[in-house]
């Protein structure tokens, strides 16, 4: 069987645990090894030197390596309750037919629940902290609507739980994961101090009562409260054994390792014998110790009563165990039961007889309250291994559930990443139309999302790996369209062709833009609508030929009377007496269309008369506007257009998809029956499926 390594950071001391869970649900420690901090580098439960602890972590290691003879690579860790929050939610799964209920589908209500409270907690954070989930435990099961102590297997219209989720600010949880990086390790799981001491010293055999954990270490007491057969309740209060040796430090001017010493030897000898900083050396009975320490223990028992009163509805236990270190001072559970309103014997410590399922391989371990939180912490791994896998993306810390197809995209829809941020981005386009046709001018394309992970070169699709560090540097907008008259094909190659004095002259065509007349340096917006005309009038058609004509003579089109504000179009005749070339009156102002459009009606007859019809509109090749395709997504016909080429994420523009409602399953894409990825170009005519994966 696999070995699991469990590693208990505490304040005073760091303990690492080798061992298995054997096929009759007991457990088995093939390798112990207990250090202690050398400095003061962990304050209540937090770490405070990251660097020391890690050189404390990696001889631990090394430690445990030798005596398993092989090497250690994974860990779970267990964080201490320093400012921690808990919030209870309740989550349901609804089947669309009675379905069986299977492990997936409770991992995906567990998953659920976390997310639920995790909203809750963001509603009500009223502190400067950014909290993280590191643990959770369920209350209650439902199966349509009635209490079952497991789902699995059992047949169900609706699932449903009530889940207790544990919250700590990420900076304790950072502190954790960079002293174990340190040190040569990756975090396999992650629970609270009081989840896995209490899997040890409270069977849930014993959880119908209604009973108190109390795990007091040297910086926190972590707090549970059991009630009905689960766990109701976390809690913890800052006060622990260090209170208790600043005072032996203080009274007998010791440094703090050897008031440790002093007050470990207090609990198993009847004198104790020290050396103070003034290298001089004494003896004292226990006895002496106890009554320094007595109005301390007295404030920390007070605290913790008070703590399991108020997680416990304002009211006391039934009973009350005590493990970890700091609980193994003379007459600390007799104080606590006082407080408690207890008769002395329903508050204990808890040490070998909560180790009974445990055996240990080394004959030199004794069986000892210490031991129980990392061994829980080992235990837990069975409980929640593989359900999720941690990740940091922009620097937040995510936990995914861990379908083993897990890429960075699934980090960042989980992460809320904007899905228009991953991929290029064109600037904005404009639409218009000429001479009634569609048209639209493209903006430019930005640059692609760059990707890291782990501070290397990655791509969306990469698979993810536990811990690792994710890096998405949002992909860039291109610059906007930009498009002005004179680059319209219509502008630069249509002509328009009269007869004046037997010669022929070719124009350019002018172009209106919304009615109006406008240079071939206007901008084109949005809505635009732009026709070339297909006529001139006789006083532009004189100033595109800068000539002076003789406005007293008489002018001709197609042989009949006409002046400057006569229209004439394709192949008419201009007959008129040029009076100089080149030096042209004043810019003649041009007229409106609404105008040149009344005008119009009135030539129609000088055009009938003269047996001559405007030549065809040159055909010209429209702006590019991108091709179309069809695909069907699930069946559904759905039509792409404004683009040269599509991929797989463009559907996402068109049709109803919610990418954040994947509640811990992974999501599949296929196309023609194949798996697909994101980035996939897409065909006329594709089957795209696109689902949640159910388990």
């Amino acid at each position: 069987m696999s070995n699991v390594f469990g590693l208990d950071i505490g304040t005073r001391n760091v303990v690492g645990t080798v061992g298995y869970r054997t096929e009759d649900e007991k457990f088995t420690v093939v390798a112990q090894c207990v250090r202690e901090h050398e400095t003061r580098a962990m304050l209540d439960g937090q770490i405070h030197d990251i660097g020391r602890v890690a050189k404390i972590i990696k001889e631990i290691k090394e430690e445990l390596e030798r005596q398993v003879g092989g090497q250690l690579s994974e860990v779970c860790i267990a964080a201490a309750g320093r400012v921690l929050k808990t919030v209870t939610a309740h989550v349901e799964i609804e089947y669309p037919e009675e379905s069986v209920v299977h492990g997936e589908d409770i991992h995906t209500l567990h998953l659920l629940g976390v997310e639920k409270a995790q909203e809750e907690l963001k509603e009500k954070n009223d502190t400067r902290y950014k909290f993280y989930c590191v643990g959770y435990s369920v209350v209650k099961y439902y199966l349509n609507d009635e209490i079952f102590i497991s789902l699995e297997g059992h047949k169900a219209n609706v699932i449903a739980c009530d889940i207790i989720v544990t919250f700590l600010p990420e900076d304790v949880v950072d502190g954790l994961y960079s002293a174990v990086g340190q040190a040569g390790l990756v975090v396999a799981n992650m629970t609270l101090e009081p989840i896995a001491a209490i899997n040890v010293a409270i069977p849930e055999t014993f959880r119908m009562l209604n009973l108190a954990l109390v795990d007091v270490g040297a910086g926190t007491s972590d707090i549970s409260i059991t009630k009905d057969g689960s766990i109701i309740a976390y809690g913890m209060i800052p006060y622990a054994g260090d209170e208790l040796t600043e005072v032996i430090v203080q009274h007998y001017l010791v440094d703090f390792k050897t008031a440790e010493k002093m007050k470990l030897d207090s609990t198993t000898q009847t004198e104790i014998t020290y050396e103070d900083i003034m290298s001089i050396s004494h003896t004292i009975p226990s006895s002496e110790l106890w009554e320094l320490v007595a109005p301390v223990v007295d404030k920390i028992t007070s605290e913790i009563a008070a703590k399991i009163r108020e997680l416990n509805g304002n009211k006391s236990v039934s009973a009350c165990f005590v493990v970890g270190g700091g609980g193994k001072i003379h007459g600390f559970t007799e104080m606590l039961a006082q407080y408690l309103d207890l008769v002395k014997e329903r508050v204990a410590l808890r040490g070998e007889e909560v180790l009974r399922e445990v055996t240990f391989q080394q004959a030199d371990i004794k069986k000892d309250p210490l031991l129980v939180t990392p061994i829980g912490i080992c235990l837990n791994y069975y409980e929640q291994k593989n359900n999720f896998i941690m990740v940091r993306f922009n620097g937040e810390r995510l936990k995914l559930y861990d379908n083993s197809h897990l890429t960075i995209v699934d980090a960042a829809l989980a992460a809320g990443f904007p899905n228009e941020q991953i991929f290029p981005q064109r600037g904005m386009s404009i639409n218009f139309t000429v001479n009634g046709a569609a048209r639209i001018a493209r903006g430019e394309t930005g640059e692609a999302a760059v990707v890291t992970m782990n501070g290397k070169p990655a791509h969306i699709n990469t698979p993810l790996e536990p811990n690792c560090e994710i890096i998405i540097e949002p992909s860039t907008v291109g610059r906007d369209a930009v498009c002005t008259v004179n680059q319209l094909e219509e502008y630069t190659n249509s002509t328009i062709a009269f007869v004046v004095n037997g010669k022929m002259v070719t124009c350019p065509k002018f172009v209106q833009v919304n009615g109006g007349l406008e240079p071939g340096s206007y901008q084109i917006q949005a809505g635009d609508v732009i026709e070339t005309r297909n006529f001139y009038t006789v006083g532009q058609v004189a100033e595109f030929m800068d000539v002076e004509v003789d406005k007293d003579r008489e002018i001709l089109v197609n042989n009949r009377e006409a002046d400057f504000d006569t229209l004439v179009y394709e192949n008419f005749s201009i007959e008129w007496t040029v009076l100089s070339f080149g030096v042209a009156e004043e810019p003649y102002e041009q007229p409106q269309l609404r105008n040149a459009s009344r005008d119009a009606e009135s030539l129609e007859e000088s055009k009938e008369a003269a047996d001559m019809k405007p030549a065809t509109q040159q055909t010209v090749s429209p702006v590019s506007v991108g091709k179309e395709i069809v695909v069907f997504v699930n069946g559904e016909p759905v039509t792409l257009s404004g683009k040269e080429e599509y991929i797989f994420v463009d559907i996402f523009d068109r049709i109803t998809f919610d990418l954040n409602a994947g509640r811990g399953r992974a999501i599949v894409t296929m196309i023609n029956g194949r798996q697909a990825q994101f980035t996939e170009v897409l065909s006329h005519g594709d089957k795209v499926e696109l689902y949640w994966k159910e388990n």
